[in-house]
C-alpha cells in the first residue's frame, strides 16, 4: 500500500501483486475476450491480409498525426508583440490547444475564449464576441488580439468580421484597436491551414488598405515568415546567420521568446514577438522568404500580388544543399557575403557526416510529420545515405506530394521510398509490421508503434526516434534546431547515436550477443 514516507508513481507501482489481481478482477466483471483471443486478432492486424483491409478505409482516421486549424492559428497569433490570441468557440477548444502547446514547450500559455454554449450555438456567438472583446482588451493589457474560431462558429455560419466591426460601433471596444482575425474551421485542413490563415489575416489587417507609398526595397531589408514551426532553435539559428552576414531583417511571427521565458520569479504573459510596425513596414522589404513554402500559400499569394513581392522559389533550408540554397539567395537579393564563421560551421557539418556515414548509410528509416518539416527531413537523410521507406503525412497535398517526389527520383537512395499522402498512423503501423524498416522517425504520437511492434517479439520492434511536432513524453527538444547547418548536426547527432544504441541494445546480452557490444564505436 502507498505510505507517505514511501509514494511511488504508477510505475512500478501498477505492478504490485495488489493492483495486478484488481486489474484481474476488473476484466472478469468487464467481460472482456480472452487474452488468447485479443492476442489472436492483434497477430492479425499484423499480417499483409490486414493492411489491404486498412488501406481501403475511407470514413476513419486513426492517429492522424495532426491537430487543427485553430490550433495553428493560436501559434502565429503567439508570435506578435503583446497580442493575445482570442478563441471564438467553446471553453473545451482553447483548453485543449493551452494543453497542447504546455505539454510540447513546458511553459504556460496564454490563449482566451468567449466559451461559447447551447445558446450561442442556436441564437450565434455575437454577444460572445462583443462581452469578450470588451473583458480582454480591459484585463489583459495586449496591444493586439489576434481572433481565430473553431468548429461551432464556423458550423451555424458566424460572420467574425462583421461581429468584431459591430463591437467596435457599439462601443465594446476601442475602434483603433488592432484585432486581426482568421476563420479556421477545424473540420477542413490542419494546424498548418490555421497558421497560414491567421498570417495571412494579420497581414491584411495592416497593410492592405496602407499599401500607398510602400515600395519593395525601400527599407533594406527581407522578411522572413517561419511558417508552423516549433523548434525554438530554427528562430535563433536563422537569426544568427542574418546576423553574422549583416542582413536587416524583420521575422514576421516570432513566438520564440513567449514560449521560452526565464524562471524569474514573476509571470510574463508577453515576451518578444514581432512588432506592429515591422508588419506595417514589410511590404517596403526587398521580398519575403517563406521558411515553408508548401504549407503558404494564401500568405504567399498575399505577399506576390499585394506587397508585389518575387518570393523566392526556395525548399525549407534543412541539410545542406537546401540551406546552401537558402543563404545563397538571402546573399543574392541583399548583396551580403556569407561569413567564414558560416562556411566554417558547414564544413563541421560536413566532417560530421564523413564520421558517421558508416553507421548511416544504407539504414531505412520511416517518416511521418508535417509536409515541409518530412520532404526537408528526407532529403537531408539522402544526402546521409539512408533509404527513406514509408514517408506519410496526413496533411499534405498534391503539390507537395509532386516535389516530394522529385526529392526521391534525385537520388539512388530514395528509389525504393514509398509516399502515402493523406495516410494516418495506423496506416504506418501495417507498413511497419509487413515492410519492417529500422526506425520510425516522428513526434510522440509514433511511440504506439514501437510498442505495438515490439509485443509481436524484440526483432518486429522498430524503434521510434521523436522529431517534430509533437514531442510530449520527451523533455526541452523543443529547444534544439532542425534547420541550417547547425540543425544538420543536431538531426545528424540524434540519428547516428539512435543507431549505436540500439545496437547496444542488440550486444548487451553476457555471453550471447556481446561479441560486438564494443566500447569503441
Amino acid at each position: 500500500m502507498q505510505v507517505a514516507d514511501k509514494i511511488k508513481p504508477c510505475f512500478p507501482l501498477f505492478a504490485e501483486p495488489e493492483y495486478q489481481n484488481i486489474f484481474e478482477s476488473k476484466r472478469a466483471y468487464e467481460e472482456r475476450h480472452p487474452k488468447e483471443k485479443v492476442q489472436e486478432v492483434f497477430e492479425w492486424t499484423t499480417t499483409q491480409e490486414y493492411q489491404d483491409l486498412n488501406f481501403k478505409r475511407e470514413a476513419l482516421t486513426v492517429n492522424a498525426a495532426k491537430a487543427c486549424q485553430p490550433l495553428g492559428a493560436a501559434l502565429c497569433g503567439l508570435g506578435f508583440e503583446k497580442t493575445m490570441v482570442y478563441i471564438h468557440g467553446s471553453q473545451g477548444c482553447v483548453a485543449y490547444f493551452r494543453t497542447y502547446f504546455n505539454r510540447h514547450f513546458k511553459e504556460p500559455i496564454a490563449f482566451i475564449a468567449d466559451s461559447m454554449t447551447e445558446d450561442a450555438a442556436v441564437f450565434g456567438g455575437q454577444k460572445n464576441v462583443h462581452e469578450g472583446l470588451q473583458n480582454a482588451t480591459k484585463l489583459y493589457d495586449a496591444k493586439m488580439i489576434a481572433v481565430c474560431t473553431t468548429c461551432i462558429a464556423e458550423v451555424i455560419g458566424d460572420d467574425l468580421g462583421a461581429f468584431i466591426g459591430n463591437a467596435r460601433k457599439e462601443g465594446y471596444v476601442d475602434k483603433d484597436f488592432p484585432i486581426p482575425y482568421a476563420n479556421t474551421p477545424s473540420f477542413v485542413g490542419s494546424h498548418i491551414t490555421g497558421w497560414d490563415n491567421m498570417f495571412e489575416g494579420v497581414a491584411k489587417y495592416f497593410t492592405l488598405k496602407e499599401m500607398e507609398g510602400k515600395a519593395p526595397g525601400s527599407n533594406g531589408k527581407i522578411n522572413i515568415v517561419p511558417g508552423f514551426e516549433t523548434y525554438l532553435g530554427n528562430y535563433r539559428v536563422i537569426k544568427r546567420y542574418m546576423t553574422e552576414m549583416g542582413v536587416d531583417y524583420s521575422y514576421l511571427c516570432d513566438p520564440e521568446e513567449v514560449l521560452d521565458t526565464p524562471a524569474t520569479g514573476e509571470y510574463a504573459m508577453y515576451a518578444g514577438g514581432t512588432t506592429i510596425d515591422e508588419v506595417k513596414d514589410a511590404p517596403n522589404a526587398i521580398t519575403t522568404f517563406l521558411l515553408q513554402s508548401t504549407t503558404l500559400e494564401k500568405s504567399k499569394k498575399y505577399i506576390e500580388n499585394t506587397w508585389n513581392h518575387e518570393v523566392p522559389k526556395l525548399s525549407i533550408p534543412m541539410g545542406v544543399e537546401w540551406t546552401d540554397a537558402f543563404l545563397m539567395k538571402v546573399s543574392e537579393v541583399t548583396g551580403k557575403a556569407v561569413p567564414a564563421s558560416i562556411t566554417k560551421e558547414r564544413g563541421r557539418l560536413i566532417d560530421m557526416m564523413t564520421d558517421s556515414h558508416q553507421w548511416l548509410h544504407g539504414k531505412k528509416m520511416a517518416v511521418f510529420g508535417d509536409p515541409d518539416f518530412v520532404m526537408g527531413l528526407v532529403k537531408f537523410m539522402l544526402e546521409l545515405g539512408i533509404e527513406p521507406t514509408h514517408i506519410v503525412c496526413n496533411n499534405s497535398n498534391k503539390r507537395w506530394e509532386k516535389a516530394m517526389k522529385k526529392v526521391l527520383e534525385e537520388s539512388p537512395y530514395g528509389i525504393h521510398a514509398k509516399l502515402y499522402p493523406g495516410c494516418d498512423l495506423w496506416h504506418l503501423r501495417s507498413l511497419c509490421f509487413t515492410d519492417k524498416p529500422d526506425f520510425v522517425i516522428g513526434s510522440s504520437l509514433g511511440k504506439f508503434i514501437q510498442r505495438d511492434t515490439l509485443h509481436k517479439g524484440p526483432e518486429f520492434e522498430v524503434p521510434l526516434i521523436r522529431m517534430g511536432f509533437p514531442i510530449f513524453d520527451r523533455h526541452h527538444l523543443h529547444r534544439m534546431t532542425t534547420l541550417g547547418y547547425e540543425g544538420g548536426m543536431y538531426i545528424l547527432t540524434t540519428l547516428t547515436n539512435a543507431v549505436l544504441e540500439r545496437l547496444d541494445e542488440q550486444t548487451k546480452l553476457l555471453g550471447k550477443t556481446d561479441y560486438n557490444f564494443d566500447l569503441v564505436r
